[in-house]
This record gives structure tokens, sequence and C-alpha cells, in this order.
């Protein structure tokens, strides 16, 4: 090897080296998008993973819409929570009955008296354990309780942390929390 080519192979490796100091680590926190299954007869008419939206869900449903993105550590860590908030329509096939035309006062009427049905939850809920973050799922479950996973598996995975019913019902009187 020629004097030239060795001065220059050993200035690459000191400068190299001297880079790897600039090198930014590994976030400790990213962004997830947020995916949602509502598992009752109730719309879900938006939700909040830690104040950032996840999509609207249909009644018996969900997991076809993405939003961004809740920040979650990378690695997951024991008593990790995240808080949802969700407005939730108990009845959300009432506009059938609504008046027509559509959006005439009449019809304008009965649909503020039908979102002045909505009701309005909040849950700090414990994250499921997971070996790589990926999306953060969020169950809406009877009894206004949530489940919430945030890891790389979907529902139908074999792993998937929990095996909810896609049409579970109301018990006729819910737990205290």
């Amino acid at each position: 090897m020629s004097e030239t080519m060795t001065r220059s192979l050993l200035v690459m490796f000191i400068a190299g080296m001297a880079l790897q100091g600039c090198a930014d680590s590994l976030p400790d926190r990213l962004g997830a998008p947020i995916e949602g299954y509502s598992h009752t007869s109730a719309a879900i008419n938006r939700f909040s993973v830690n104040g950032n939206g996840g999509p609207n869900i249909s009644p018996y449903s969900g997991g076809a819409k993405q939003n961004c993105c809740a920040t979650l550590p990378v690695k997951w860590h024991p008593g990790l929570t995240v808080v949802v908030e969700w407005v939730k329509d108990p009845n959300p096939h009432a506009y059938a009955d609504w008046p027509k035309p559509r959006y005439s006062d009449a019809w304008s009427k009965a649909a503020q008296e039908h979102e002045a049905q909505y009701t309005r939850h909040r849950a700090v809920a414990a994250v499921a354990p997971y070996e790589r973050l990926g999306v953060v799922n969020v169950h809406f479950l009877p009894c206004n309780q949530v489940a919430v996973t945030a890891g790389l598996m979907t529902p139908r995975s074999p792993n998937y942390p929990y095996k909810f019913l896609q049409k579970m019902q109301e018990p006729a009187t819910c737990p205290k929390p």
C-alpha cells in the first residue's frame, strides 16, 4: 500500500471515529399511529390518546383508519399508562328517523337534540406490554371501559394480548369504577 493511500485511510478512520460522537442516540419516545375498535353498539364520534386524536368508529367495527400520533416510549415499562378521552353516541342510527329534507331547520333541530345525548368519557388505561412500539390500538368496551395496546401485532394475531369479541353487549348493570 502506498504512503498516500495509508494516510488517506488513516484520515478517514480518524474522521469516522470523530463523527460517531456527533451521531444522535436513539430517541426515548416516538409518535405511533392511533387506531380504534368499538366492541359495542355505540359509535365513538371522536377520541384521543394523551391528547392526540384517533379516528371516529362505527358500532362493532374499527381498525380500518389511523390518525397520527400518540407519543409513547420506544420500550415498554411497567406502569405505562395513557389517557383516553372519547365522545360516544349511544344511538348512532337515530338519524334515519330525522325529518326530511336533510339540513332543513327541522333536520338541524333533530341533529342538535341528538348531539345533546352524546356522553363524554375519560380513562387512564394501562398499556399492554410490547416488544417494539407500533400502532396504538384502543378497544372501547361495555361499561365505558377501554383497553390499550401499542405493539406491532394486530388484533387478529395469535399472540395479541386481548381476545375481545367484536360484538359485546352491555350488561344490565356496570361495575362501579
